[in-house]
């Protein structure tokens, strides 16, 4: 969605998921993003399920650990509705409407082009140029939603004493962070394939792909890090957390890649295939030739080159923050782990350039 508000020297993402808070600030500064601090911050389970807060509390103080523990400069924010709670189209208007006849036009039509009560509704429009068939018409590009899942956000974000200046969506927000990516693509292959960019959370791994930088189709599965998780919980008799820190850490018993990873493995590796294979039977043509691998689950060990043996692909780790620079306070070590969880966060965040 357009920007709300003025603009300042920060911003904030903050990117909500079922397991996680994640806060990323970024400054524009000499022509390049700097980041000026982070944070990561666990979730209690069911206070977010399928990108939807159920427990605004919950939510509230895992971001207020969060802006505790980075200590931002700024108070802007930018958030994000999940892509299914958004409605989004091309409209073919007149050229000479203004801004205000745009607005007045989707308002009248409203019942054509989103299919709740308008009384219900928040929307925002950016007009994309003209239409390329009839020189008397303009494409312009609808956004909407229930204004109740944007109140959610925001009065999360309200509740730690920042202000919500931004509401995106995460398909939005993953396209520009993918400006930062395409770069990380192997050069050994023909530029004219599309990309894959998986996104494996702790409980829905997203399967998207882009050709010339826009997300031309997506797939979520309900199977991500958090299934491993219990497993390692359930098999070696350890507490939740426990088995969280185990699985990023290492220092299970010899048998835990054999018995527990590999399988895990083989699985997540199945669900990315079928994703593909979807993909290719919904009537697509252009070739997926590379693969972005990213989330909390996407770095772990032997998974990039499964995907590599299984698809044929290049497969990279995805690193939004590979280029930019890094202020005094940034913990390098901790970001350049966290990174690959950090892509809708660092596409909100990056909306501080304009």
């Amino acid at each position: 969605m357009r920007r709300i508000g003025a603009s300042g020297k920060g911003l904030i993402g903050v990117d909500i998921t079922s397991a996680t808070v994640k806060l990323i600030e970024l400054k524009w500064t000499g022509g390049a993003y700097r980041v000026e601090s982070y944070a990561v911050q666990p979730l209690r389970e069911g206070a977010v399920v399928e990108r939807r807060i159920r427990d605004i509390g919950e939510v509230a103080d895992a971001l207020q650990r969060a802006v505790d523990h980075a200590k931002p400069t700024s108070r802007r924010v930018s958030v994000a509705v999940p892509a299914s709670t958004a409605i989004t189209k091309t409209l073919t208007l007149p050229a000479t409407l203004s801004d205000e006849e745009v607005e007045t036009r989707i308002q009248l039509e409203s019942d054509k082009h989103i299919p709740f009560p308008f009384s219900e509704v928040a929307f925002d429009f950016q007009r994309l140029g003209l239409n390329e068939r009839y020189a008397d018409q303009q494409d312009v590009l609808l956004v909407a939603c229930r204004q109740h899942d944007i109140g959610q956000l925001t009065e999360t974000v309200r509740q730690v004493g920042l202000t919500p200046t931004m509401v995106d969506v995460e398909t939005f927000a993953m396209e520009r962070v993918y400006t930062e990516l395409a770069a990380q693509l192997p050069s050994t292959v023909t530029e004219e394939g599309d990309v894959a960019l998986v996104d494996i959370g702790s409980s829905m791994n997203a399967f998207h792909v882009l050709h010339d930088g826009r997300i031309i189709y997506s797939r979520d599965t309900v199977f991500g890090g958090r299934m491993l998780t219990e497993e390692i919980r359930h098999r070696y008799g350890l507490s939740l957390e426990e088995a969280g820190l185990a699985k990023k850490r290492g220092g299970l018993p010899d048998d835990y890649s054999q018995s527990v990873l590999e399988p895990f493995l083989e699985t997540l590796v199945q669900q990315v295939g079928r994703s593909l294979q979807l993909y290719y039977t919904s009537g697509r043509k252009r070739e997926v030739r590379r693969m972005l691998l990213a989330g909390g689950t996407g770095v772990l060990p032997g998974l990039a080159k499964r995907l590599a043996e299984e698809t044929g692909m290049e497969v990279v780790t995805a690193d939004p923050l590979r280029r930019m620079t890094m202020g005094s306070r940034v913990d390098e070590q901790g970001l350049v782990s966290d990174a690959p969880a950090m892509l809708t966060a660092c596409g909100l965040a990056m909306r501080v350039r304009g």
